[in-house]
């Protein structure tokens, strides 16, 4: 593997060549975590000659999340040893998966052992507890120790692996990274669980983006002999284990398909019943294609959606789906059959909207199809 000393990676990560696939090394380099809570933060890694080693950058889609930041004044602790620079650790599970491993692709084949990986928080002021899936994920990835640099230091020696996965046009993943995860991740998992499993978000909580009786779904794909799998439920191995085994997967669009992405393998079938109008699907979606060579089928059939009043983000919205026009997908795609499903009452879906938010709902307003 090359090392080159990277000076300019100011394009956004390419899956396809660049600074991606390279590795700068540094000696006494200061590794300094953002100071505010914001989108863009300044933080990073500055080299022992003070200038900023842009190869450490965060980027989501196009452009860098954390940019050069002050020197900090005084005398810095010391992190002794060799290390591999992670970037930044993030708390939500989806963005965990996504953006906070990108940089793991290295592991196994640099010249010489390290002590781990160094991270910086994306969320400054607070304690992290890492959950158990931080815990488990990073045992999966065969990393033994994780260190998160909560304020300004200098590190003997620090592997800078450019961004090989993330937002943007990187979730598609260049070749290291992918085969890093094919060859490494969770290999001593072994499939456990039945060929049929639905994904579902119907036991989430209030506040949470989701299909509106989404249980009326999960009921018909049980009639279809299909396990209804919460995910929030249960350890990540055990979530592994049934997107190892399952031939035909049908999941309600979130975070769960970025690790079905991870483990799966071509000749398993996914549907994904989308539940909002954003590019965070076509993402999902592209992911799913690189690293698995599997062809999502996509069942778009949304009557309408809903969010909480004054909230605009994608991510909340709460979607009715049109349950015939869905049957009508994944029958066409050999995932069910039997009579065309029917949709839930009025009254059954006005109960579902005062279950999912405590705040009066408003209509987004639009249900034009997104090119995914």
């Amino acid at each position: 593997m090359s090392a080159p000393v990277i000076n300019k990676p100011f394009r956004k990560p390419d899956p396809n060549g660049g600074w991606s696939r390279q590795v700068e090394i540094l000696r006494n380099p200061t590794v300094i975590p953002p100071s505010e809570r914001k989108f863009v933060q300044e933080a990073g890694i500055l080299r022992e000659n003070g200038s900023f080693c842009a190869q450490g950058a965060h980027w989501r889609k196009a452009r860098p999340l954390t940019v050069k930041p002050d020197a900090p004044e005084g005398k810095l602790p010391r992190l002794p040893g060799t290390w591999l620079w992670g970037g930044v650790l993030f708390r939500h599970f989806g963005h965990f998966l996504v953006e906070s491993s990108g940089r793991l692709w290295p592991l196994g084949n640099l010249p010489e052992p390290i002590e781990g990986v160094l991270f910086i928080p994306k969320s400054p002021g607070a304690d992290f507890a890492p959950e158990p899936f931080h815990r488990d994920f990073f045992e999966l990835a065969g990393v033994h120790r994780v260190y998160q640099a909560d304020r300004p230091l200098r590190v003997d020696k620090l592997y800078v692996p450019g961004q090989g996965f993330g937002l943007g046009q990187i979730i598609e993943g260049t070749d290291y990274a992918r085969a890093f995860f094919q060859s490494r991740f969770a290999q001593d998992i072994a499939p456990d669980g039945p060929e049929k499993l639905y994904i579902s978000r119907s036991k989430l909580g209030r506040g949470r983006g989701k299909l509106l009786c989404e249980d009326h779904l999960d009921g018909l794909l049980a009639d279809q002999g299909y396990e209804i799998f919460h995910p929030q439920g249960h350890d990540l191995k055990t979530q592994v284990a049934r997107y190892k085994a399952a031939r035909q997967v049908i999941a309600s669009e979130g975070s769960a398909i970025h690790l079905f992405a991870i483990v799966a393998r071509p000749e398993q079938q996914l549907a994904v019943v989308a539940r909002r109008v954003s590019q965070a699907t076509g993402f999902l979606l592209r992911h799913v294609r690189s690293f698995a060579g599997i062809e999502p089928v996509l069942v778009n059939t949304l009557h309408r959606s809903w969010v909480p009043e004054n909230e605009g983000v994608a991510r909340l919205w709460l979607s009715e789906l049109n349950f015939a026009a869905a049957h009508q997908l994944l029958a066409q795609n050999g995932f069910v059959d039997g009579p065309v499903w029917y949709d839930p009452d009025s009254e059954a879906l006005e109960e579902a909207k005062k279950k999912a938010s405590d705040v009066p709902l408003a209509p987004t307003g639009s249900m034009e199809k997104e090119k995914l």
